[in-house]
């Protein structure tokens, strides 16, 4: 069954949800997300959002591809500049999924681990987020309009948090596109696939220029 607030934006042209790029969301004759939507997939506590692929550069589907990187099977590799996450698997392949990333100067690299995993998880902006825009909600529950989507993987250095996410978006024309806050972003049906098969622990390493570190 869709959610309702799909099911509105759908047959009235209201805007899916605020995101960390646009803020607040708001009522517009024409709503050009809608149309990116062609069903759900059953999930808990709410179905999750299928988009029409073929309105995505092929690049940014879902597949999978030769790897010739040197990162370990299991570990998950974030290409900045080309807009790709690749988990690396056995036998010189890697399943790639197209990605959204930070403005210039808002981007992270390095890498971290997977230090905790959240399903349909409530958003709260960084205290940068609210210094460049104080109007920016405080805190935000799960849900088909929350930012962070319907996974996020939370990403740990030295047992801390970094506040750099790999997480869904209610945005899918965003995914290719260098403008969100700062973490990676993905098709919600992708990270929910991603989510499937990355434990707790697992390695990521982001990388711009080709280059980890800063």
């Amino acid at each position: 069954m869709l959610p309702r607030r799909l099911v509105l934006a759908l047959l009235a042209g209201l805007p899916l949800a605020a995101c960390n790029a646009r803020g607040p969301a708001t009522v517009a004759a024409v709503d050009p997300d809608a149309a990116w939507y062609i069903g759900t997939m059953p999930d808990q506590p709410y179905d999750v959002p299928l988009v029409d692929r073929s309105r995505m550069d092929p690049k940014y589907r879902r597949q999978t591809v030769a790897y010739t990187g040197l990162e370990r099977p299991g570990t998950v590799v974030v290409d900045i500049d080309e807009r790709v996450l690749y988990l690396v698997q056995e036998g010189g392949q890697a399943l790639r999924y197209g990605v959204g990333v930070g403005k210039l100067g808002f981007s992270w690299k390095g890498t971290a681990t997977v230090g905790r995993k959240g399903v349909w998880p409530d958003w709260g902006p960084t205290a940068k987020m609210v210094s460049l825009n104080p109007d920016l909600p405080r805190t935000r529950k799960g849900g088909v309009d929350n930012p962070l989507g319907a996974r996020a993987l939370y990403l740990y250095q030295g047992g801390r948090d970094i506040l750099f996410r790999i997480h869904g978006t209610n945005e899918p024309w965003s995914i290719g596109e260098q403008m969100s806050s700062g973490c990676v972003r993905m098709l919600n049906e992708d990270v929910v696939d991603l989510y499937n098969r990355v434990p707790v622990g697992t390695t990521v390493m982001v990388k711009r220029n080709g280059k980890y570190r800063v």
